[in-house]
């Protein structure tokens, strides 16, 4: 399954609540903090919801 590099470029100060628990549940808690995630519906989906927060890049394997 392909992997994706999420990492968060913008502050989670002024976002929703539900912003905040997707950031939470994405595992970022700081700006310029990079986690890493397969490449799925249900994270695809959290990952739309902080688009403006986020950026996403694959990784090469």
């Amino acid at each position: 399954m392909a992997k994706l590099n999420i990492t968060q470029i913008k502050s989670r100060i002024g976002a929703s609540a539900n912003q905040k628990k997707n950031l939470d549940a994405l595992g970022l808690r700081k700006i310029n903090q990079t986690v890493q995630h397969d490449d799925s519906a249900i994270v695809l989906g959290m990952i739309e919801k902080v688009k403006h927060l986020v950026k996403v890049t694959p990784v090469n394997q």
